[in-house]
């Protein structure tokens, strides 16, 4: 399990995106904190993996909390959640070390996908040893960039749906045929095939393509 610390001075925030997390399988909430200073002595006492930090504290911004964590050599990842949306604060998150950034108001999906992408990250650090060059691109992508999934899907398509999808390509053991999919999903041909193509254009699924001997080459799918 990934234990997350939530920080938040807005108590009901806190516990709305404490919550959130708590939706997340592999995930679950170690504690909360109000302030700067609770957060500080929040992480003295309990384990924790990755925090939701808020950039508006009462005694110190979140920044400057992180800031303050470096100092005391805590690596804890961080990912900002927050409504400061000016330039120069994101852009100070990425200097501190943020592996994220969230902007206020979000939906559940938009910090799910987040904390996907750092599952997946969390796990390939786990693992240790060396990484090739596609491996290293795979890392830096993990938590989303320009190929990053959309936070809302677009008019007409399920959450639910997708969720189907993207867990059959997940778990899969090789890159399977939109048959494979729809099969293993439970869905039509056309719907599973409606959303390969729509995770793929995001960068979440990679299409790779089989020749035979004859005829068209089969599209295979794989969780990216």
């Amino acid at each position: 399990m990934i234990d997350v610390l939530v920080v938040d001075d807005d108590v009901r925030v806190a516990q709305i995106n404490a919550a959130y997390v708590a939706k997340v399988a592999g995930f679950r909430v170690s504690c909360l904190a109000h302030s700067a200073s609770q957060a500080l002595a929040a992480l003295d006492t309990h384990h924790v993996d990755l925090i939701l930090l808020d950039h508006y504290l009462p005694d110190e911004t979140g920044l400057h909390l992180v800031g303050e964590l470096r100092r005391r050599g805590l690596l804890t990842d961080v990912i900002m959640v927050t409504a400061a949306r000016d330039i120069a604060t994101v852009q100070a998150a990425m200097r501190h070390g943020a592996l994220q950034y969230l902007v206020k108001p979000f939906t559940f999906a938009g910090l799910r996908s987040k904390l996907e992408g750092y599952a997946t990250l969390h796990r390939t650090f786990e693992g240790g040893g060396q990484a090739e060059q596609s491996e290293v691109d795979r890392i830096f992508g993990a938590l989303g960039g320009v190929n990053a999934a959309p936070t809302e899907l677009p008019k007409g398509h399920s959450t639910a749906t997708a969720d189907r999808v993207r867990s059959v390509l997940r778990t899969a053991e090789a890159p399977l045929s939109a048959q494979d999919v729809a099969l293993q999903a439970g869905l039509s041909r056309q719907t599973a095939q409606r959303y390969l193509k729509l995770l793929e254009r995001t960068g979440r699924v990679r299409l790779t393509l089989r020749y035979g001997e004859t005829g068209r080459p089969e599209h295979r799918y794989e969780w990216a």
